[in-house]
């Protein structure tokens, strides 16, 4: 992992318009220190893969209110196999019934967050997923 400050792709895949949560955690992530780049709405998940792998990003938070959470997250993960980049983290958030999200957990999704939770939450995971990138990043800031 490279030196330096988390970097978080925030992504809007499918048809789903409403995207006030998936700004809400950027700026979260944002203001916490990290480098978010946002994808914008109504974006396929080869757009976000591509994107996340050029701009070299440790994770990816998806952010589904449209029910097609069980075939956007899946297809993402296999775009990771497919383009050797299984070492970014997935991650989302969204309307998420409690046995989609096991499965989709079982499947490699790394956490699902729910409406109206804290950013708080989102950020200390990323956090303490990278923890070793957040010391170094404390370390060069010196």
């Amino acid at each position: 992992m490279a030196k330096g400050k988390i970097r978080v792709l925030i992504g809007k895949p499918g048809l789903d318009g409403h995207d006030r949560g998936a700004k809400i955690i950027a700026r979260a992530l944002r203001d916490a220190g990290m480098e978010v780049v946002y994808t914008g709405l109504h974006r396929s998940p080869e757009e976000i893969v591509e994107t996340a792998v050029q701009e070299d990003v440790d994770a990816i938070g998806l952010s589904i209110l449209s029910g097609a959470h069980m075939t956007l997250f899946p297809r993402i993960i296999q775009l990771l196999k497919d383009q050797n980049a299984e070492d970014i983290l997935l991650f989302g958030g969204g309307i998420i019934p409690d046995e989609d999200r096991e499965e989709l957990l079982r499947k490699g999704v790394a956490e699902i967050f729910v409406p109206g939770g804290a950013t708080q939450r989102t950020i200390e995971f990323l956090k303490t997923k990278f923890e070793d990138k957040v010391a170094k990043d404390k370390v060069g800031a010196n």
